[in-house]
C-alpha cells in the first residue's frame, strides 16, 4: 500500500469525485445493460462499485487511466452481482415450486414491449463474456483495446467473444433487418 503525501491524496479524492460525478451516469448505464436491464439493481451495483474504488483509492497507480482502473471494478461487481443471483435463483427453487418464482428481470422483460424487449432478449442470449464485450465496445464505446483492460483479457478473446455476439444478434434480430425491397431504392 502506497502512503501519499497528505497533499497529494487530497488531489487524489478530488480528482475521484470529479470523476464520480461525470461517470456516474454511465456506469449505472453499463451495469443496467450488463444485468440485463434492472435499474435499481444497476444503481446498487454502480455505487457499490464507486465505494470500492474509492477504498481502493491509495492502492490506484497512475499507470492506467482512471476509467479504465474503476470499470475493471465494475464489472467485476457486475459478475459477483450475476453469480449472487444464479445461487440465489437455485436455492429459491429448492424451496420453492419454481413456476411460481420469477425474479425480477422475467417480471421485468414480460411488461416491456418491441424493440427494447427483442434485444434485451437477444442480449440475454449471449454468454456473459460475449456480453460484456458487446456492452463495452458497442454500447458504451469503449475500444476494443479498452474493453481488454477492463475486463483483463487479450484482445483477441474479446474480438471472437464480440464476433460471436455480433452473429448470434444478428441471428436473433434479422428479422428486423430492412431488406433491399423495404429500402425503396432501384
Amino acid at each position: 500500500m502506497t502512503v501519499l503525501a497528505p497533499d497529494a491524496a487530497v488531489e487524489r479524492e478530488a480528482r475521484f469525485r470529479a470523476f464520480v460525478a461525470e461517470h456516474r451516469e454511465q456506469a449505472v448505464s453499463t451495469a443496467w445493460r450488463m444485468l440485463g436491464g434492472d435499474r435499481a439493481t444497476a444503481e446498487d451495483v454502480a455505487q457499490d462499485a464507486f465505494v470500492r474504488a474509492y477504498r481502493a483509492l491509495d492502492s490506484f497507480r497512475d499507470d492506467a487511466r482512471l476509467s479504465t482502473w474503476f470499470y475493471r471494478i465494475l464489472v467485476r461487481t457486475v459478475q459477483n452481482r450475476r453469480r449472487w443471483f444464479a445461487i440465489r435463483r437455485r436455492w429459491q427453487g429448492l424451496f420453492t415450486d419454481e413456476a411460481k418464482t420469477e425474479d425480477a428481470h422475467a417480471t421485468m422483460m414480460r411488461r416491456d414491449v418491441g424493440l427494447q424487449r427483442r434485444i434485451g432478449e437477444a442480449l440475454d442470449g449471449l454468454s456473459a463474456g460475449q456480453r460484456e464485450v458487446f456492452v463495452l465496445v458497442y454500447l458504451e464505446g469503449f475500444t476494443l483495446t479498452e474493453a481488454a483492460e477492463v475486463l483483463g483479457k487479450a484482445p483477441g478473446t474479446l474480438k471472437s467473444h464480440l464476433h460471436r455476439a455480433l452473429k448470434s444478434m444478428r441471428a436473433q434480430l434479422a428479422d428486423l433487418r430492412l431488406g433491399e425491397d423495404d429500402e425503396g431504392g432501384a
